[in-house]
């Protein structure tokens, strides 16, 4: 089976999330562009990471990708959501019933409205092609093979 190039490089924005707070203990990316052919997070940050620290996060990605996590749904009360997430991105959080969690094994869980693959094995390749530095923003883009 297929998986739309947007999907995938969607799922690599989330892996890639989660590899930056467990490696920096930073924040999610606050802003994001997920294109077909490349991608962009910006992250609140104090300084520009190195060649050694960028290659650890592609190689730590990677690897999340090769394990072939299954990517499930799960729909939790917003009192939950709030308490064990970030949902200042989901778009009209506060009117929301239920909110819907999209977690990659053990790896990832946050609420997500996005359109995912159902194993990161599906993501396929991953690469960082540049990061910057500028007005305390890391800027990292990336691509899929």
């Amino acid at each position: 089976m297929s998986t739309a190039p947007d999907v995938r490089m969607h799922s690599a924005e989330h892996l890639l999330n989660q590899t930056m707070v467990r490696m920096f203990g930073c924040q999610r990316c606050f802003s994001a562009h997920i294109n077909k052919k490349k991608s962009k997070c910006d992250y609140r940050f104090d300084r520009m990471l190195t060649d050694e620290e960028l290659r650890e996060i592609e190689t730590r990605v990677i690897q999340v990708i090769r394990d072939d996590l299954p990517v499930t749904l799960e729909f939790v009360s917003p009192g939950e959501a709030e308490e064990n997430y970030n949902i200042e991105r989901v778009p009209d959080g506060d009117a929301l019933e239920k909110f819907r969690i999209v977690h990659m094994g053990d790896y990832d869980a946050c609420p997500c409205i996005g359109t995912h693959v159902s194993s990161t094995a599906e993501i396929n390749g991953f690469r960082i092609i540049s990061a910057d530095f500028n007005d305390s923003v890391l800027r990292i883009r990336f691509k899929l093979s």
